[in-house]
């Protein structure tokens, strides 16, 4: 239970804080850039502070720029606890904590359950994990399932665009060739995404990859023997922290996203995409400067235009 001088610091400094123009400022600047270059103490989470919890009625903690780091000192810190009840007793889930039973094995493969983060080992405090990114104005595991690193899994299936000759389509003003990438509408938020899932417990990233797309984007299975050879290689983009909604001081996302790329359109780009899953609708999208996607995926998918060469 929080005392009431805490609930007053919280009241007091999110009036201070919605209303001056810094936070209006954060709240509308564009997501930092997430690559290979992202280390904690560099970047700054933007999509899991200042709102209120997807799906709950819970507020997060203010949190400005200058607040973000573990490093910096912020005595009048006083997250909400919140665990979403409906992943309570569910079998993907971690049980609570504390807990005389439950003893996670901190940054190590704890059973089938990875718990390592691709940020090298994330500090441990009250027997909690902490966020390697910083704070988020939210304790505890929100609606993820795992305490500290939650991994996923993205494909970014890519083709060229193509006129109705079959030749591929160049920007005008860049010259350079235009991608295409399959893209889901999320049930959740109704955004944009990459088609991908979280890494099952002991499952192979490269299984994740295939079976989220062909549950996704295709929505059958009995045709996955279509994409295996086209899932067999692709390219390595990313490996790291997820600026993900739903991140809280304790649980976050964290994915692995390889680029699957139909260069003559034969393949995977010549198949019906049909919505399934976790997904509202399914297209193909033009890749550019102007691509609006879930979390910081527009930032990841960047990195393939980069490996390709191609328009943004």
């Amino acid at each position: 239970m929080k005392s009431s001088s805490c609930d007053f610091v919280l009241l007091l400094l999110i009036s201070l804080l919605y209303f001056s123009d810094k936070f209006l400022a954060s709240a509308s600047r564009p997501i930092e850039m997430m690559s290979s270059l992202v280390k904690p103490g560099v970047f700054r989470h933007l999509m899991c502070r200042n709102n209120m919890y997807p799906r709950s009625s819970v507020l997060r903690f203010p949190v400005s720029d200058d607040q973000v780091f573990w490093s910096e000192p912020y005595p009048d810190y006083c997250p909400i606890d919140y665990t979403s009840p409906h992943i309570g007793g569910q079998v993907w889930a971690d049980p609570p904590l504390p807990s005389d039973t439950f003893k996670p094995q901190w940054n190590k493969l704890d059973g089938q359950v990875n718990r390592v983060s691709f940020h090298g080992n994330y500090e441990i405090k009250n027997g909690l994990p902490l966020n390697p990114i910083g704070r988020t104005g939210l304790s505890g595991r929100g609606s993820l399932g795992r305490w500290g690193p939650n991994h996923a899994a993205d494909p970014i299936v890519t083709r060229w665009k193509r006129d109705s000759n079959g030749d591929i389509v160049r920007n005008s003003t860049t010259g350079k060739n235009i991608l295409q990438m399959v893209a889901i509408q999320r049930s959740d938020n109704k955004l944009w995404a990459i088609p991908g899932g979280m890494v099952d417990p002991g499952e192979n990233v490269s299984v994740t990859l295939k079976r989220e797309f062909t549950e996704e984007a295709l929505n059958f299975t009995d045709k996955s023997n279509m994409v295996e050879q086209f899932f067999r290689e692709g390219v390595h983009v990313y490996s790291g922290y997820v600026d993900d909604f739903r991140n809280t001081d304790n649980s976050w996302m964290e994915t692995t996203a390889l680029n699957f790329h139909d260069d003559d359109g034969s393949q995977v780009g010549k198949l019906e995409l049909v919505a399934g899953d976790d997904a509202t609708n399914v297209r193909w999208t033009d890749v550019d400067s102007n691509l609006k996607l879930h979390a910081n995926h527009a930032d990841i998918v960047k990195e393939v235009v980069v490996k390709r060469n191609a328009h943004w």
